[in-house]
C-alpha cells in the first residue's frame, strides 16, 4: 500500500532546521504485515527528544529512515500468528520490542531485550525485515515503530493493547514519556511512600516521573528546571517545591529544605551538569537515577569513594535503560497535521531553551 511518511535521508544537518529541512514528507510503499506483525493506522505521534537526537546526529541511525516512536493507532490488519488482537483495537507502540526468550526477557526485564536492541540498531523490525521501501529500495524503521506516517507495520511485540476510548494523543504518551518517566520511579528506583524525590528536567519524561512520584505516595516531590513556566506547571501537577536549576545555590537550597538532601533524585534533562546537580542534592545513602539522552561524548564524574564510603556520600547511581501509570492533558498540545513536517525545527529550538517534549501531531482524518 502507498503511505505518506516523514523521511530523514541525511543525519546531522545544521540548524536552523526551518532552512535545512532534515525531514521530507514522501510517498512510500508499505508491505503487508509478515508473520507476527501488525498493520496500524497511526492516530497520534509524539515528537520526542530521541527523534531530535537522531536528526542532529547525537544518536546516529541508518538512513533513509522514517522517524517517530511514541505513538498510538488502530489495528487494520494482522499478520500470520497474531491471534490476540482484532481490527479496530487501539494499540500503543513501544520502542523496544521484547522477544520473550532472551536472558533479559526471561528475567522479567523486557526493556533490555537483546534481539530487540539489535533490531533497533539495524533499523529493522524484530524479525529482521523491513516493510518500508522507496522506489524499490528499503527504508529503515525507527526503533521498530516509524510512526511519523499514516500507517506503520510493527512487530506484535512492539504493541500494547489499550482501551479504545482512551484519547489517542494521550495514549501516545504511554509509548515513551510515561513508560520512561513513571517506569524510572516505579521499577528502577522503587520509590517508597513518604520519601522525598527531586526531578531535574521537566520535559515529557520528567513530568511523568513527577506524576509517578505522586502516584506512589512520595511525601515531598521537588521540581527543578531552568524555565519558570515549567516550574509553574509542575506546581499545578502537584509538586510540593520548585527550584531554579540555574541558581548556583540550587543544590544547597534543596539540601537545606530537605535537611540533608532527597532520598531519590531523577535526572531527566539530558545534561551532564544536571546529573552533577542531581547527585549533589541526593542525601547520603540515597539514590540518583538518570533516564535522559545526553550527547554520547558528555561525561559525568564522581569520586569513587563517594559511592562506597559511609562517612562520605554513600549514594548509588542507577541508569534507567528505557523500559505504568499516568497520562495528563497538560503534558501535550496538538498540532495541525500540516505543521508536522516542520516540527523538528520547533523541537530543536525548544531543546535549546530547555524544552524536551510536548508536541503532539494528530492524524489527518
Amino acid at each position: 500500500m502507498k503511505i505518506k511518511a516523514a523521511v530523514i535521508t541525511e543525519i546531522g544537518r545544521k540548524r536552523p532546521y526551518t532552512e535545512t529541512k532534515p525531514l521530507a514528507i514522501e510517498e512510500l510503499e508499505l508491505a503487508p504485515p509478515g508473520p507476527g506483525e501488525v498493520l496500524v493506522r497511526v492516530a497520534a505521534a509524539g515528537l520526542c527528544h530521541s527523534d531530535l537526537s537522531t536528526i542532529n546526529g547525537d544518536r546516529p541511525r541508518p538512513t533513509p529512515m522514517v522517524l517517530g516512536h511514541e505513538a498510538a493507532g488502530t489495528v487494520e490488519a494482522l499478520g500470520q500468528g497474531v491471534d490476540d488482537l482484532a481490527q479496530g483495537d487501539q494499540v500503543v507502540m513501544v520502542f523496544v520490542p521484547s522477544c520473550g526468550h532472551c536472558g533479559p526477557c526471561a528475567e522479567g526485564r523486557p526493556a533490555l531485550c537483546e534481539p530487540g536492541f539489535a533490531a533497533n540498531g539495524a533499523g529493522s523490525l524484530l524479525s529482521g525485515a523491513r516493510r518500508l521501501s522507496r522506489n524499490g529500495s528499503p527504508v529503515h524503521h525507527h526503533i521498530g515503530v516509524s510512526a511519523f506516517a499514516t500507517h506503520a507495520v510493527c512487530s506484535r511485540r512492539s504493541l500494547v493493547k489499550v482501551a479504545r476510548d482512551l484519547p489517542a494523543a494521550e495514549a501516545a504518551l504511554f509509548g515513551c514519556a510515561v513508560l520512561t518517566g513513571v517506569g524510572a520511579v516505579v521499577n528502577t528506583a522503587k520509590v517508597q511512600p513518604g520519601t522525598s524525590v527531586a526531578v531535574l528536567g521537566l520535559g515529557g519524561v520528567g513530568l511523568n516521573a513527577l506524576l509517578g512520584a505522586l502516584l506512589v505516595g512520595a511525601g515531598r516531590v521537588i521540581a527543578i528546571d531552568l524555565l519558570p513556566e515549567k516550574l509553574a506547571l509542575a506546581r499545578q501537577l502537584g509538586a510540593t517545591d520548585a527550584f531554579d536549576a540555574g541558581d548556583p545555590a540550587c543544590a544547597d537550597k534543596v539540601r537545606e529544605a530537605t535537611k540533608g538532601g532527597v532520598d531519590t533524585a531523577f535526572e531527566m534533562a539530558g545534561s551532564a551538569k544536571a546529573m552533577e546537580l542531581a547527585y549533589k542534592l541526593t542525601r547520603r545513602g540515597g539514590t540518583t537515577v538518570t533516564a535522559s539522552l545526553p550527547h554520547p561524548t558528555h561525561a559525568f564524574s564522581v569520586p569513587h569513594t563517594n559511592l562506597v564510603a559511609v562517612g562520605a556520600r554513600g549514594a548509588r547511581i542507577l541508569c534507567r535503560r528505557r523500559g505504568a501509570v499516568a497520562g495528563h492533558p497538560a503534558l501535550h498540545r496538538a498540532l495541525p497535521p500540516g505543521q508536522a513536517a516542520g516540527r523538528p525545527a520547533a523541537l530543536g529550538e525548544a531543546a535549546a531553551r530547555g524544552h524536551q517534549r510536548g508536541l503532539r501531531a494528530p492524524r489527518r482524518r
